[in-house]
């Protein structure tokens, strides 16, 4: 028989757990098709635009959404433009208030792309142009450029 006053090896541990993912919205919009499928004499110039945001639902979990941007131009003809917003809901417990940020906006979209990354690129086949493979993200790099920004952004506090 199980003593009552055992105590849980787990608790207190900081701990991260992938609740859900899904697609959030999703568009691909191909404005010159057929034209913009036939052959090309060179390659197109392709734009990628990434941004991560993290929503509190309920003490434990939150809700981080990863945006994903392509966009492929012939010199002023657009060719395609694919947006997708992949989300999750994270339930994160034990983890000290100083290291949530970080958590929401590095480890938690990291486990996102994958995903996020392979949709995108199925998206893209779809509409008739070869796989937009997206590079893997550095999404520390990212918070700490987001850091930086913030932090100049914000008034110094002294009087002008």
């Amino acid at each position: 028989m199980a003593d009552s006053t055992e105590v849980d090896p787990n608790q207190g541990q900081p701990n991260l757990s992938v609740l859900t993912q899904y697609v959030k919205d999703q568009s691909f919009e191909n404005p010159e098709a057929p034209r913009s499928l036939g052959p090309r004499r060179t390659a197109p110039s392709i734009n990628i635009g990434i941004n991560v945001s993290a929503n509190p639902l309920d003490a434990e979990d939150f809700e981080v959404e990863l945006r994903l941007e392509g966009k492929a131009t012939d010199g002023d003809q657009v060719l395609f433009v694919a947006e997708l917003l992949y989300a999750g809901i994270f339930r994160i417990a034990n983890v000290p208030k100083e290291n949530l940020a970080p958590l929401l906006m590095i480890e938690c979209p990291r486990l996102l792309f994958p995903f996020a990354r392979q949709i995108l690129a199925d998206m893209t086949r779809n509409g008739g142009f070869p796989p937009l493979l997206i590079d893997p993200v550095d999404f520390t790099a990212l918070y700490r450029q987001r850091l930086m920004e913030f932090s100049q952004n914000q008034p110094s506090g002294r009087p002008s």
